[in-house]
């Protein structure tokens, strides 16, 4: 029987993937070394847990795409652990949400009730928008502001308007947008996935020349009164630490905008006995979940460091970002992209 592949976005680039389907949810299966079966957009369906996971261990040992382990995670609703199986702590950024005074008095620190205070001052407006080709293109300049994003390269900085556009399109019946304008600029905007009592943060960026007027603050302030009177329950933004990476920016921008750690349960459930060893040994937490938190700082450091390097380092060089090569030309010379040709994994 011939092995089905599918489409995914992966670390912001686009590649085939073998996947099967059981009962109402699409597996993938990731991994050179490990392969690792997971539910494909899991993070972002409603109840998005495996409602008979017995089923789906069966399913999988009996199929044709083969996996070393099965991973699935309880839902944010559900924090209490549920199956007999082996499982670890993975954890949300989320904020628990009942009304929007609450988190606003009790969960912002000062200064990010003054930040959102000043991108009101300084002209930024943030309101519900329509996904049509105007705030795409809003979004694709957005994107192609700066090569750089959070130290390294920006997977989407480079991509034309239809690439923006396949990739800012998913979930169109559960998803809003709201966009952040100065005068008539758009110069931040946040995606927002519901999934019923549950609301997740898919995209926010905003332009880096436009800091100082701390759009980003004010996105997520909006998104908050929003999901507030909408009575959803959580407001999420991936998680809150990665494996032992706990010192990022990221984190701590989450911190300051009123997230928290909530811990869920994430099961491993060995499919080979390629997976048995690689559960026991833990070589399923990848490298950010074996290394130690300093090692991880220490790399993140050296990777921001060499890519501003090769930034500075020629007139004209080369940055390949998400199968498209950036040729970056001198001062006064456009740039040109070349799209790659990306063989099925």
């Amino acid at each position: 029987m011939a092995v089905n592949f599918i489409e995914i976005r992966h670390k912001g680039r686009e590649v085939w993937v073998p996947s099967t389907r059981i009962n109402d949810r699409i597996i993938i299966v990731m991994g050179k070394w490990i392969r690792m079966a997971t539910v494909k957009d899991e993070d972002w369906l409603e109840g998005g847990d495996v409602p008979n996971p017995d089923l789906f261990i069966t399913e999988l040992k009996e199929q044709t795409v083969k996996a070393d382990i099965f991973a699935f995670s309880q839902c944010l609703l559900e924090i209490e652990r549920r199956y007999p199986y082996k499982f670890e702590w993975d954890n949300f950024a989320a904020i628990p949400l009942t009304n929007f005074e609450g988190w606003w008095e009790q969960r912002l620190p000062q200064e990010t009730r003054k930040n959102v205070r000043r991108a009101g001052r300084r002209g930024v407006i943030v309101r519900p928008v329509e996904l049509n080709d105007e705030l795409i293109q809003g979004i694709a300049d957005i994107y192609n502001s700066t090569p750089i994003l959070q130290g390294v390269p920006n997977a989407h900085y480079g991509k034309d308007f239809y690439a923006i556009k396949n990739m800012i399109s998913t979930f169109p019946d559960t998803s809003q947008f709201l966009g952040a304008y100065c005068r008539s600029e758009l110069i931040g905007f946040i995606k927002l996935v519901y999934m019923g009592k549950i609301a997740g943060i898919m995209h926010i960026v905003s332009k880096n020349q436009h800091n100082d007027k701390r759009p980003t603050n004010a996105l997520i302030a909006e998104a908050v009164r929003i999901c507030c009177q909408n009575a959803r329950s959580y407001l999420v933004y991936g998680k809150y630490t990665y494996g032992n990476k706990t010192d990022s920016p990221l984190t701590e921008f989450k911190r300051r905008n009123g997230f928290e750690k909530i811990l869920i349960p994430r099961y491993y459930i060995p499919l080979t006995l390629r997976g048995k060893i690689a559960v026991k040994l833990k070589l399923h937490r990848g490298l950010l979940g074996l290394l130690p938190s300093p090692v991880i700082s220490l790399c993140l450091n050296l990777r921001a460091k060499l890519v501003q390097f090769r930034l500075r380092l020629l007139p004209k060089h080369r940055l390949r970002l998400d199968g498209v090569v950036q040729v970056q030309n001198a001062p006064g010379i456009n740039s040109e992209s070349v799209k790659e040709r990306s063989g099925n994994q």
